[in-house]
């Protein structure tokens, strides 16, 4: 809308004849009649009805009530008093009762209603009343009494014929909104002619409430490009909106809107659509008269009277409300000339009641000097034909653009079309290469994520329907040039490549080459072959082709994965290094004196010495250390004590070494992968199947490829035609489904990969190419679109978009989001097991080297006592059952005696001998290490060697 100007200070010399009119109406009061009229005024009562959804033409009334008031009637005694009345729109019961009412209160006129069925009802009791009734709104049937000044219809069909004619239409469609406009177009209708002019005639449907989008996408569909619009001015802004979501609104099409109310609504959505509109006027709100006029009402005593915040505003203001304005000026125009004539002809308005047949004889004498008067109102000069039909009257031509509507021309009823500007720049002009004042058809496609289509609760039209990157990105260049979109979708997804036997395109470039788009945006890529039918901008987006891919299972965890810490070379060092130590600590040990020990501390002089460093002894000291646990052998010598001591940092850094690593081995699982560069998918072939998305730019780089690698994958797609897809998701499905591996743009794959945690991208890019927004050949719009994208890089908002709709929107990073917060897995058996496995390994060569020492052992005793072996056994075994007592009974005893005839039972000796051998059981000793018998005890042999004597 047009803001409101600011207040005008009027010029002196309009003060000084609006004062000097009054003084000389005063005083003219004053010469020309007697005291007794001057001391008596008279009212003349006019009523209006009025019914619309706004008080301007109310306001407008009551603002010429008082402006003849002081003007034209200022000479008189006559007062205008206005009875302003609201009615319900339509309703004639309503509106009869309220006019009766009106009527008895002895009006001299009536003024309105606006809705036409109202309008009848007072046409019929002002006639059967001879009641003026003045009329302000489209009618082509006026009849006595009622007098309209509102431009007639037929007159007005003439502007439209001549503006036809001017613009050398030799087609159009003319779309009308009900019956009551069809005067108005009925010169047009009668331009038809098969070889001259094609009329197309279409109605909008009001049974629909508002939706006309039907009967508007009829005429999209019909290619016409030149429509006449004939309508109210309330309907108009939402045939407007529709039309621009139906792709009407675009730089291929004009449009003739008929209503003279055009300046009055928002125009600014199609200022830069390209599309010429032209209209007319017939209230010039730059006019210096209508804003002396206006500002003057605004700040009479009526408008402080009402306390109004705001006036009559000449950029918005309807020519209902100015026509009223005007037959308020007319009404006093013709009351001037009754009053004037010599004799002065007494008015003498009389009540009136609806029930009785009285009429008011003065009527029709005011309704004839009205036609025979002129005036000059807000509506320019008002004056009637002899028929009694306001014909002559002076309309603007008027053209919108990127600054609002231009007055380009005038019309009248003597001249005709008068531009002031050249002719064919009211036509559509030639491309120039600028967007302003543009609207383009997009195509897009369903395409995630350049395209979706919205989700939401209730039913969405128009360019509310999709979302997405590419979506935001001509937003985005809508904002920095300037220029209007509507959203088209391509149904069969389908973005375009070419037939060479028949040497035509499909999909998205067709659209563009058969005109029936202007762009096309969704992830197209750049080729040679496109690039020779269509233009395109930059890209706007880099890429590549990779392959999308099942994740890589995971390995079962080896039985002994418990020893994958160290390779298989560093146990075979560990192991040979423990063998080097227990070897150097068995030589140290026997080479080292302090090594050697008396075996029993109460022989100060012991025949043999003991050393603990025996070769078994010397590996269970190694193995203890290893293992952190320790063992009872301690070192002494300074030797033995350096070996152990590096042999103990040895183990700290090892121990720690594989501890450290343990841990990931153990939770984290290995993961293996079948495929990983192209050059393994082509050798898998006859495992893996693998394709791409049938008539797309992926297949074509194949087709084309040079690498024999590439060339051998093409010719097996091209062998097995259901290895291709006729989409991504399908490609994608079959990943998920099937051992097959889908090739694919990268950043499509980053998107899907983001969302879907089954699939992951596998190797590097086979290509470079790029996405690109496409036109058709030698656009002139190329260079704009391309410097925009180029600036939109350049300010980082491609970088912003990408990481809204790939990590942010449509549930973007739901797999980077469970891979950080996953944390350490737990431990199954099957990574642990083989630890379980050595355990019982080892528990059982223990139990099975136990067996065979007790085995061993019966079998001497046997032999020794010459006792069958499996009594033995079996008495062995049944003490073993017993499973209680921590002693055992020494079996095959025998006694011996000593020199002083006391015996010595011995529990280990089987068999009588002068050797001095002894084998003393541990209860035959008490703790001096004297037998139970209080004798010492000599000569007792053990692993040990003799001490050297002194003799």
């Amino acid at each position: 809308m047009i803001p409101r100007k600011g207040m005008l200070r009027m010029p002196k010399s309009v003060v000084v004849t609006l004062l000097a009119t009054l003084l000389i109406g005063n005083f003219g009061v004053l010469l020309g009649y007697n005291s007794d009229a001057d001391e008596t005024v008279e009212h003349i009562k006019i009523g209006g009805l009025f019914d619309g959804d706004t008080d301007d033409a109310s306001l407008a009334f009551q603002y010429a009530v008082e402006a003849v008031n002081n003007e034209k009637l200022s000479y008189s005694n006559y007062r205008l008093e206005a009875q302003s009345v609201g009615v319900k729109y339509g309703d004639g019961f309503d509106v009869s009762k309220k006019l009766c009412k009106l009527l008895k209160t002895g009006v001299a006129a009536i003024f309105g209603p606006s809705s036409p069925k109202s309008a009848l009802h007072v046409q019929s009791i002002c006639d059967e009343k001879e009641m003026p009734h003045i009329e302000t709104r489209w009618d082509a049937h006026t009849k006595l009494p009622t007098l309209n000044i509102h431009p007639y219809p037929t007159i007005l069909g003439r502007v439209l014929l001549d503006l036809v004619v001017a613009f050398d239409w030799k087609d159009f469609t003319i779309i009308y909104e009900s019956g009551p406009w069809l005067p108005g177009i009925s010169e047009l209708l009668k331009m038809y002619d098969p070889k001259g002019y094609t009329v197309t005639v279409r109605q909008l449907d009001l049974k629909l409430n508002g939706n006309y989008r039907a009967v508007l996408r009829r005429v999209k569909m019909s290619e016409d490009k030149r429509i006449i619009l004939v309508c109210s001015i309330d309907t108009m802004p939402e045939v407007l909106k529709q039309a621009q979501q139906v792709g009407l609104m675009t730089d291929h099409h004009q449009f003739i809107i008929s209503s003279m109310d055009l300046h009055t609504i928002d125009l600014e959505p199609y200022q830069y659509s390209g599309t010429n509109i032209t209209g007319i006027r017939l209230v010039d709100p730059e006019e210096e008269k209508i804003h002396q006029v206006t500002e003057f009402l605004n700040t009479s005593q009526i408008a402080k009277t009402l306390e109004l915040k705001e006036g009559l505003n000449p950029a918005t203001m309807r020519v209902e409300t100015a026509l009223m304005y005007d037959a308020v000026l007319l009404f006093a125009e013709a009351l001037k000339h009754l009053i004037g004539i010599d004799p002065p002809h007494p008015l003498e308005p009389i009540p009136l009641k609806c029930e009785d047949d009285v009429t008011w004889k003065n009527g029709y004498s005011i309704i004839n000097y009205m036609k025979t008067s002129t005036v000059h109102g807000l509506t320019r000069t008002v004056k009637f034909d002899h028929e009694g039909h306001r014909s002559d009257f002076l309309l603007d031509i008027v053209e919108l653009g990127p600054a609002g509507l231009e007055k380009v021309g005038v019309w009248n009823s003597t001249e005709g079309l008068n531009f002031t500007r050249k002719k064919e720049h009211t036509i559509l002009s030639p491309d120039d290469g600028t967007l302003q004042n543009r609207t383009f058809i997009v195509l897009t496609a369903i395409s995630p994520p350049y395209g979706f289509l919205k989700e939401a609760p209730t039913r969405l039209t128009g360019n509310d329907r999709f979302e997405g990157f590419g979506i935001d990105l001509i937003h985005e260049l809508s904002l920095m040039l300037g220029f209007n979109y509507t959203f088209v979708l391509q149904e069969d997804g389908v973005y375009g490549s070419l037939n060479r036997e028949t040497g035509k395109w499909n999909g998205m470039v067709q659209e563009l080459l058969e005109w029936r788009a202007d762009l096309a945006i969704t992830d197209l890529t750049i080729t040679s072959d496109r690039e020779s039918a269509v233009d395109f901008t930059m890209p706007f987006m880099n890429l590549g082709i990779s392959i999308l891919f099942r994740k890589p299972t995971k390995e079962p965890p080896s039985l002994f994965s418990f020893m994958s810490p160290f390779s298989k070379q560093v146990w075979l060092y560990l192991g040979g290094a423990y063998m080097m130590v227990s070897m150097s600590l068995f030589i140290l040990g026997r080479l080292s004196p302090k090594e050697w020990d008396n075996p029993y501390p109460c022989i100060e002089e012991p025949e043999e010495l003991e050393n603990q460093f025996s070769f078994s002894n010397s590996m269970w000291f190694t193995i203890g250390a290893l293992l952190q646990q320790g063992s009872e052998i301690a070192p002494k010598a300074a030797s033995t004590r350096a070996v152990a001591s590096i042999w103990w940092f040895f183990t700290l850094i090892m121990v720690s070494s594989y501890t450290a690593n343990l841990a990931a081995f153990l939770t984290v699982e290995q993961v293996h992968s079948p495929i990983n560069n192209a050059e393994d998918l082509a050798a898998a072939s006859g495992v893996i199947k693998y394709g791409a998305k049938r008539d797309g730019s992926t297949i074509n780089f194949f087709k084309d490829a040079e690498y024999k690698t590439y060339q051998k994958m093409y010719e097996v797609m091209m062998a097995n035609p259901d290895f291709l897809t006729s989409s991504n998701p399908e490609g994608l499905n079959r990943v998920k489904t099937e051992n097959y591996a889908f090739l694919m743009e990268s950043t499509s794959i980053e998107y899907i990969i983001d969302r879907d945690c089954t699939v992951t991208q596998v190797g590097g890019l086979l290509d470079d190419k790029g996405y690109g927004i496409a036109m058709r050949k030698n656009s002139p719009y190329r260079s704009a679109l391309s410097e925009a994208v180029l600036r939109l890089q350049e300010q980082g908002v491609l970088t912003s978009l990408k990481r809204k709709w790939w990590n942010e929107k449509r549930g973007g990073g739901a797999c980077t989001q469970s891979s950080s917060d996953d944390g350490a897995e737990e431990l199954d058996m099957e990574n642990v097991g083989g630890v379980f496995f050595v355990l019982c390994v080892g528990c059982t060569i223990a139990v099975v080297i136990g067996c065979c020492d007790l085995l061993c052992e019966i079998a001497r005793r046997a032999r020794q006592h010459k006792v069958p072996f499996r009594e033995e056994l079996r008495a062995e075994l049944r003490f073993v059952m017993k499973c209680s007592g921590n002693t055992k009974p020494v079996r095959h005893r025998k006694s011996s005696s000593d020199g002083s005839g006391n015996s010595i039972e011995s529990g280990a000796l089987t068999e009588p001998s002068a050797s001095s051998k002894l084998d003393i059981s541990p209860g035959a000793l008490n703790g001096n290490g004297m037998a139970t018998n209080g004798k010492s005890l000599l000569n007792i042999q053990t692993k040990s060697r003799k001490v050297p004597s002194d003799d």
